[in-house]
């Protein structure tokens, strides 16, 4: 076993005690006004137990028509209560079951055109995509105008506010897979103030942080970034007119978020909706998951190295299933990422780090098999988690939302 997982790294003036990272993986059981539920509550406690050194908390929105389903969490004064309940028991779970509380991080999102507030489409874009709305041509898009986007800076200081008296110690301004602000950096023939030039198009995004830098006192500033859309161009940023991975855009946007504090970057890339094996390798995917592995480890190599002073998050990593540490583990040997991040198996396998420590190994009947059977529930408008391994909580869920249709 190498041990390297388990030092410690200091970001922000803080430490975190180890290199484990839980992705913002969204449970879409959250109550209908936003607020936490029982089903979200039961899968943070388990993270909390997991021993990772940061917890990374799913998608929360920050204004209605920005969410992403109807039970979809949504920060505000109504539901505020349940947040700071929920992250006081995740510190106090944490230091009970594993010595030490995680940083915890909130993952503050406008879904953009992936909005379904009501349940059924109701995307809200920066321009219109033709690749991106393949079968999609007659959802009742609505392009938005400039006012409205200078109008997102406040509900992103203001949902900021209230996570900050939540006791989160970050929060993250979502800027990935497609939802708004990931959106508008490829929104090149828009007109106005957002679009254009690439001072023009990340425009909306760097508002957002300033404006939630300026707003806490305490927590500190992050984002989930994609480091290019691998679309074909000019449908996606980070892609150029050969349609290679070209990430000169994406590291003028990473120094600019230095220049304004941000120590801490997670990064990914791809687009879930519509190459989800990009960002997240999977068996049954039209490429060897491989493949995939190799891309994301190149992009990440890539921009650490171009960035030292900044710590990255490396994504994909469930993968590798039982070798996923030991494989996280040479890559941070390496210098290519400061953090290993994991989705699918934190719901498949919470203790996973845990086990790690104590046995040297994973249990392979435990990991995640990347079935994506988990994205199925969601994009089948149920709740989301892993119906094999744990098939009690979710295997009904399954049967009902995704088998019988």
């Amino acid at each position: 076993m190498n041990n390297i997982l388990n030092t410690p790294v200091n970001i922000y003036g803080r430490e975190v005690k180890n290199r484990i990272v839980f992705h913002p993986m969204e449970g879409c059981d959250g109550k209908r006004n936003g607020a936490i539920d029982e089903l979200t509550r039961r899968r943070y406690l388990r993270f909390a137990k997991s021993g990772a050194g940061i917890i990374w908390f799913e998608a929360t929105a920050v204004c209605a028509e920005g969410r992403a389903n109807p039970r979809q969490l949504y920060i505000n004064e109504e539901t505020f209560d349940s947040y700071k309940e929920l992250v006081a028991e995740i510190r106090e779970t944490a230091i009970s079951e594993c010595g030490f509380a995680p940083l915890i991080i909130v993952q503050l999102t406008h879904s953009g055109r992936f909005s379904k507030p009501n349940g059924t489409p109701e995307p809200i874009v920066a321009y219109r995509n033709s690749h991106w709305e393949i079968g999609k041509e007659n959802q009742p898009y609505t392009v938005v105008t400039d006012d409205y986007c200078d109008s997102i800076a406040d509900k992103y200081a203001f949902a900021a506010k209230l996570a900050e008296e939540a006791g989160f110690d970050g929060i993250d301004v979502k800027c990935c897979h497609g939802y708004l602000f990931n959106e508008f950096l490829s929104a090149y023939d828009r007109e106005g103030r957002y679009g254009g030039s690439l001072e023009n198009r990340m425009r909306l995004y760097l508002n957002c942080v300033d404006s939630v830098r300026n707003t806490v006192k305490n927590a500190f500033v992050t984002t989930r970034l994609n480091a290019c859309d691998c679309f074909p161009y000019p449908y996606g940023y980070g892609v150029n007119d050969k349609n290679e991975i070209d990430l000169s855009e994406t590291k003028i946007i990473i120094n600019e978020l230095k220049n304004r504090g941000v120590e801490l970057i997670n990064l990914t890339l791809g687009n879930p909706y519509l190459i989800p094996h990009f960002n997240r390798p999977c068996i049954n995917a039209p490429e060897d998951g491989k493949i995939g592995m190799e891309r994301i480890y190149a992009v990440t190599k890539e921009i650490t190295e171009a960035f030292p002073e900044i710590s990255f998050i490396m994504s994909g990593l469930s993968f590798e299933g039982e070798n996923a540490l030991d494989y996280a583990a040479q890559a941070v040997e390496n210098g290519v990422t400061a953090f290993a991040g994991f989705g699918r198996m934190t719901f498949a396998y919470p203790d996973f780090y845990r086990d790690y420590l104590k046995n040297g190994k994973l249990e392979k009947s435990k990991v995640c098999l990347k079935c994506s059977k988990c994205t199925e529930l969601m994009r089948n408008a149920s709740v989301a988690g892993c119906p094999v391994r744990d098939s009690e909580t979710y295997m009904p869920y399954y049967r009902r939302d995704v088998l019988k249709k």
